[in-house]
C-alpha cells in the first residue's frame, strides 16, 4: 500500500495572487520585505510589491497580452523579479524564467518552446538576448530591458539602449494600477490554470516546460507552513526572522520561499543579485540574519572555509539544504562548524520542478537524521516500487513515487514526455531511488534516471552528447555524472559535497586528433557554464553499448570511479 503523510490539512480555493496579497484592496505592511542586499534602500514592501505588480498587470492587458499568454525573464535577481512573476499571473498570463547564464542557443531554445509572446532581459544580458531573438526573427518591439531595480526608484523616466523599451513602458499608472482587480478563482478547476513554467531536463533531453499551477504553488507554501507552525516557538521565531536569499528567482525554490511564503510571513528577505561567498559571509554579520536557505556546494562552504571564522554569523539559527543531495558527512561536518546550535536540514523535492519544490520536510520536534531527507509533507503520498512497477517492502530500495496537490501538471505541450514521467492516476515518477523507513522518513541512496545534477541544476546527458557529436574529429560520445573528490597532501578528502559534474567519453573520427582539453574548451562556448565538462574528458576506442545501441551508462560510472581514484581525483582536461 502506499505511504501517506500523518498529516491531512485543508487547500484553500484562491488565486495565488489572494494567497500572496488577500485581495487588491487589502490593507498590508509597508515595511521592507524584498530588500537589495547590496542597496537596502532599494527595496520593496509587501504594499508596494502588490501595487507594482497590479500596475504591471495593467499595462500588460493594454500592450494586449491574452489568458494564457507567456512572459520570459532573461535576469538575475532583482526586487523586481517577483514584480514581473506576480503582474504576469495577474493579468491571467503565464511566467517563464531563464537561467541568466544561458548562452543565445539556449535562450532561443526556451524563447521558442515557451512561445512567448514578451521578452524581458537584463541590460548586462542584452547581447545574447538580442542574439537569441534574432534568430528566431523574435519582433524587437517585444523585447524590454531591465536594470538592477535601483532606477525605478528615481525621478526621471528610465531609458534603455539600443532603440529598446525599458521594461517600465509596460507599466500602467499608478492611479490605473490601483483599480486593477485580478480574477478570483472559486474552484479547484480555476486553481489548476498554469501560472508559471519553469524549465526542466525532465528524466532525459532537451529541457521541458514544467507547468506549475495556482494550486501547486498554493498548496506547497501550506504544505511547508504547516511543519513550521509545529515548533512551539515559531511566533518568536517568525517575528525576529531575517532570511539572506542568493537562490535563483527562476527556479523553483527561490520563487516559493522568497516570492510567495515569506512575504506572506512578513519575513525581510534580503536578496543577493548573483551568489558571492565573502558578500554572504557580510551580510549575515551586517542584517543580523537568522535563516539561510541552502544549496549543498555552500554549505559545505560553510563548514569548511577559513573566512567563515571572520566573520559573526551567531545570529544564524535555523538552515536547510536542497536542490541537491547532499552526504551525510558534510552535513555533521556543518554542525560541527555551527557548533550544532541547530541541525541542518536536509529536505527532498525535484531540482527539476515537477513538485513545485518539495515533498518531505522535518516535523521541528524531533530530531533530524543526516542520512534522511525527512517525512512526507502533508497531504503526499509515495509508494517505492521495483523494475517492473511492483511495490517494494519498507527497507528496501526501490524508485519513488509521488503523488499529490504540488505534483505539477505535466511538460508544456509534451504530451509523451508527461505520459512517460506521470501515470494516469497521477503519480510522478521521480526516478530517484529510496528506502522508506518504519520511523516515516525517507533515504534518497541512487538514481534511476540518467539525469545529472550540478549545483541544483539538472542536465540530461543526451543534450550535451547532441553537440559533441557536432565537432568535427568526434564520431561517438557519452556522458555521465561523476563526483570528483580531490585528496590534499594529508590525503584528506577536501570535497566532500557530492556534488556532481559532467563527464565525457569520447570516440574520435578516424584520422582526426582533437585533445581533451580542446574537446572541452570547444564545449564549454556553447553551454552555460554548469553544463560544462568540469568532470574531465577522456578518449576512448569505443563507447559500450547493449545490442540496442543504448549506452551503458553504468559501466562508463564504474570506469570513471576507477579512473578518478586511481587518478587521487586529478581529471584528464580543466577548463
Amino acid at each position: 500500500m502506499p505511504h501517506k503523510s500523518r498529516w491531512s490539512i485543508d487547500i484553500p480555493t484562491q488565486s495565488l495572487p489572494s494567497y500572496v496579497f488577500e485581495s487588491p484592496t487589502a490593507d498590508l505592511e509597508d515595511k521592507p520585505i524584498i530588500i537589495d542586499a547590496e542597496w537596502p534602500e532599494v527595496h520593496l514592501t509587501h504594499r508596494s510589491y502588490r501595487e507594482w505588480a497590479k500596475r504591471l498587470a495593467a499595462g500588460l492587458r493594454k500592450k494586449g497580452l491574452q489568458p494564457g499568454d507567456r512572459i520570459l525573464l532573461y535576469s538575475g535577481n532583482t526586487v523586481f523579479f517577483p514584480v514581473i512573476i506576480m503582474g504576469t499571473v495577474m493579468a491571467g498570463g503565464i511566467f517563464t524564467g531563464a537561467n541568466p547564464s544561458y548562452v543565445a542557443r539556449e535562450l532561443a531554445y526556451q524563447l521558442k518552446d515557451s512561445g512567448a509572446k514578451f521578452l524581458i532581459t537584463a541590460e548586462g544580458s542584452l547581447d545574447t538576448a538580442l542574439e537569441a531573438a534574432s534568430s528566431l526573427k523574435f519582433p524587437r518591439d517585444h523585447i524590454f530591458v531591465m536594470g538592477d531595480g535601483s532606477e525605478m526608484f528615481k525621478s526621471q523616466q528610465p531609458k534603455a539602449s539600443r532603440g529598446l523599451q525599458h521594461w517600465s513602458t509596460l507599466l500602467a499608472p499608478a492611479s490605473e494600477g490601483s483599480k486593477f482587480a485580478w480574477k478570483e478563482f472559486n474552484s479547484r478547476k480555476e486553481m489548476n490554470a498554469t501560472a508559471v513554467l519553469n524549465y526542466s531536463s525532465g528524466t532525459t533531453g532537451l529541457p521541458k516546460g514544467v507547468e506549475i499551477s495556482h494550486m501547486n504553488y498554493i498548496s506547497n507554501c501550506v504544505q511547508t507552513d504547516y511543519i513550521a507552525r509545529l515548533d512551539p516557538e515559531y511566533e518568536e521565531k517568525v517575528g525576529r526572522a531575517k532570511v539572506l536569499s542568493f537562490l535563483p528567482l527562476y527556479h523553483a525554490y527561490g520563487q516559493t520561499h522568497h516570492s510567495v511564503s515569506s512575504v506572506r510571513k512578513g519575513i525581510p528577505v534580503y536578496l543577493m543579485r548573483k551568489f558571492d561567498f565573502i558578500k554572504m559571509l557580510q551580510w549575515i554579520q551586517k542584517y543580523r540574519i537568522t535563516g539561510l536557505p541552502l544549496v549543498p556546494p555552500v554549505a559545505v562552504a560553510l563548514a569548511k572555509r577559513k573566512e567563515v571564522r571572520d566573520y559573526d554569523i551567531s545570529t544564524v539559527e535555523g538552515a536547510g539544504v536542497g536542490a541537491a543531495p547532499l552526504s551525510s558527512e558534510s552535513i555533521n561536518d556543518f554542525e560541527k562548524a555551527f557548533g550544532r546550535r541547530f541541525q541542518l536540514k536536509a529536505g527532498y523535492g525535484m531540482s527539476g520542478k515537477e513538485i513545485t519544490c518539495s515533498a518531505t520536510g522535518w516535523d521541528p520536534t524531533r530530531e533530524s537524521d543526516p542520512s534522511k531527507v525527512g517525512e512526507l509533507n502533508p497531504n503526499i503520498e509515495a509508494k517505492l516500487v521495483d523494475d517492473d512497477g511492483k511495490e517494494v517492502a519498507d527497507g528496501e530500495r526501490g524508485e519513488l513515487l509521488i503523488r499529490g496537490p504540488n505534483v505539477m501538471k505535466g511538460y508544456w505541450k509534451k504530451p509523451d514526455a508527461t505520459k512517460d514521467t506521470m501515470t494516469e492516476d497521477g503519480w510522478l515518477k521521480t526516478g530517484d531511488i529510496a528506502i522508506y523507513h518504519s520511523d516515516g522518513c525517507l533515504s534518497i541512496v541512487d538514481r534511476k534516471k540518467e539525469l545529472i545534477k550540478v549545483k541544483g541544476n539538472q542536465l540530461a546527458p543526451a543534450e550535451l552528447e547532441g553537440l559533441l557529436l557536432e565537432h568535427p574529429a568526434i564520431s561517438d560520445a557519452a556522458v555521465i555524472g561523476v563526483t570528483v573528490r580531490y585528496i590534499d597532501q594529508t590525503n584528506k578528502t577536501r570535497d566532500r559535497s557530492g556534488e556532481e559534474k559532467p563527464r565525457a567519453y569520447v570516440v574520435l573520427q578516424q584520422g582526426q586528433s582533437a585533445s581533451p582539453e580542446d574537446i572541452a574548451s570547444w564545449l564549454a562556448e556553447r553551454v552555460t557554464s554548469y553544463k560544462r565538462l568540469t568532470g574531465g574528458v577522456k578518449l576512448v576506442k569505443e563507447i559500450p553499448k547493449n545490442p540496442s545501441g543504448k549506452i551503458l551508462r553504468k559501466i562508463l560510472r564504474e570506469q570513471a570511479k576507477e579512473e578518478l581514484e586511481k587518478g587521487g581525483g586529478r581529471r584528464e582536461s580543466k577548463l
